[in-house]
């Protein structure tokens, strides 16, 4: 027996600007999100995103293609109701950045990670003003307490959407730094994406890979891809 999924009721999905923003209007009726807030977003290319949703959908609804609705409805029911909570528990990230632990061995994996990583934690201290120091080993070392302020502002300063997709490039990379490069737009997000797996890259090639690693990495992937793709058309960038 196939899994119940809610019908298409709707012959047409168009965006309306409203006094605040753009509304997704089904058959000229607003969407809601799943707690009942009227889904309107601050940039019409997400609204747009969120209408050709709707309209991409058959006789069933299937969610799990619906990734720009999916994040717009975070921002609103979840992240808007506790945007202080979300913003702090990002800027903790800062303080065991994934860029900052290193290995000691084998001596190719060093140079890997001080190669891909050390130019971020440059890039960081310069746009950023935050100076994170790399260390050797896994265990917990606590960094400069003004970088990790610097930081905490930094993020505190974000809104509900941009906290929304923000969270998904630094929960899934494990870094507040490659969140913050991504957001800049200063780096290629294929080079983003990689950095964040100099450690996983490394174990596959040298033990082969692993199917379900595998796809779990593109799930990985194609979130950090979204999120990215969120911020950029939330801050009104056309291009990648």
């Amino acid at each position: 027996m196939s899994e119940w999924a809610p019908k298409r009721f709707w012959t047409s999905a168009d965006v309306k600007e409203t006094e605040t923003g753009f509304a997704v209007v089904l058959d000229g009726r607003p969407v809601r999100t799943p707690a009942k807030a009227v889904l309107e977003v601050p940039s019409r290319a997400i609204a747009e995103k969120i209408a050709s949703e709707f309209a991409a959908q058959d006789d069933r609804i299937d969610p799990g293609t619906m990734p720009f609705t999916k994040t717009a409805n975070a921002a609103i029911d979840k992240v808007a109701l506790q945007l202080l909570e979300v913003a702090d528990l990002l800027a903790e990230y800062g303080d065991s950045d994934l860029l900052c632990y290193r290995a000691d061995a084998p001596e190719a994996l060093v140079e890997r990670q001080n190669m891909v990583w050390d130019p971020l934690l440059e890039w960081a201290e310069r746009e950023l003003n935050a100076k994170l120091e790399p260390r050797v080993g896994v265990m917990h070392a606590p960094q400069d307490p003004a970088a990790i302020s610097e930081l905490r502002e930094r993020v505190r300063a974000m809104n509900a959407f941009e906290l929304a997709a923000f969270h998904d490039l630094v929960a899934i990379s494990g870094s507040l730094v490659i969140g913050f490069a991504a957001k800049s737009g200063d780096h290629p997000i294929d080079e983003l994406w990689s950095a964040s797996r100099v450690d996983e890259d490394w174990q596959q090639e040298q033990w082969g890979e692993d199917e379900e690693a595998v796809e779990m990495a593109k799930h990985k992937q194609a979130a950090f891809l979204h999120a990215f793709d969120f911020l950029r058309l939330l801050n009104g960038q056309s291009g990648a």
